[in-house]
């Protein structure tokens, strides 16, 4: 793959997509037009997540739009990142990809004349394998990829914290993260709690964070976990996805940002759990340490962010 040169501008954004299939077991792809930069290319319905929506309704509103199908999420399939480089655009993008399953509701396939997704067709895995596939839906249909993206040789620099004016006057954020169900062989869950002068000071947290530009979740979430506890982990498995939005959140930055965060949270394991040691001090958080699962489960929903209380439900331990 060629160099790109490092004048692209760096862009990031959260998409989300579809993984449909029919009675025959055929997958539902859409087709790159002329308009978009991989003419030709084949990838999952699916597109960016607007500030403020659900990733959930996106896959609804995105497949809709692009296929002419009304669908009902099913599940969640995987979490990845990736780096695309446009220069025809200038621009050179991160994308944090939700890759759900759906099943069909309805509707009839159309063709989108015109707009950057031009066919929608039912393939078979054999007929897929032989078409020119976005590197993320091959992954996620477990394919081979033949159209590889093109991709900077290393990441390009992009702010950790990044906000814009929106059309209320408010400054707006998103933000993809990783967080940990991280228990240990005792029965412990490693919390967190979040400082003062910080959106849900003094409540319990999740350990983890988000993502740096070109990382991928899992590999972030490990580092978090080392970065804020001192504790070496494994992943196990994906839980979940939880979107939040605080609409005028004031923090250190000290002007209100309207926070839009997508967050995936997994379970982790700690086989040989040690003393907790916070390297980031200073920071977002002020303690951290491992709480026995029966006491995690007898706090109340007040000492809980949003995200905890979302991921230990998901992991049934409250």
């Amino acid at each position: 793959m060629p160099p790109v040169t490092p004048a692209l501008e760096p862009l990031r954004r959260i998409a989300a997509y579809a993984v449909a299939r029919d009675g025959d077991g055929r997958v539902l792809l859409v087709r790159a037009s002329s308009r978009s930069g991989t003419p030709g290319v084949w990838s999952l319905p699916g597109g960016a997540v607007d500030h403020g929506e659900d990733p959930n309704h996106t896959v609804v509103r995105e497949t809709a739009a692009e296929t002419g199908l009304s669908v009902a999420v099913t599940g969640l399939q995987d979490v990845l990142a990736d780096m695309r480089s446009m220069p025809h655009r200038g621009v050179t993008i991160h994308t944090d990809r939700l890759v759900y399953t759906v099943s069909v509701r309805g509707g009839n396939l159309v063709d989108r004349v015109g707009h950057p997704t031009d066919l929608a067709r039912w393939h078979t895995l054999e007929e897929a394998e032989k078409l020119k596939l976005r590197p993320f839906t091959a992954a996620a249909l477990g394919l081979s990829a033949d159209a590889g993206d093109l991709r900077p040789e290393e990441a390009p620099v992009f702010p950790s914290f990044y906000a814009y004016e929106g059309p209320d006057g408010l400054h707006r954020a998103q933000r993809f993260a990783a967080y940990a169900i991280a228990t240990d062989p005792y029965e412990n869950l490693l919390l967190t709690r979040i400082s003062e002068g910080y959106p849900g000071a003094g409540c319990w947290h999740l350990p983890g964070g988000g993502t740096d530009y070109g990382e991928q979740p899992g590999t972030a979430l490990i580092r978090e976990l080392v970065e804020e506890t001192g504790q070496q982990g494994r992943l196990v498995s994906l839980l979940g996805v939880a979107s939040h939005r605080d609409a005028a959140s004031l923090g250190p930055e000290g002007y209100p940002i309207d926070w839009h965060g997508v967050r995936a949270f997994y379970r982790v394991v700690v086989d040989q759990p040690t003393e907790v040691t916070i390297h980031d001090v200073g920071g977002s958080t002020s303690e951290a340490r491992w709480m026995p699962l029966k006491e995690v489960a007898e706090l109340a929903h007040d000492q809980l962010t949003e995200v905890t209380a979302d991921a230990l439900r998901a992991a049934r331990l409250i």
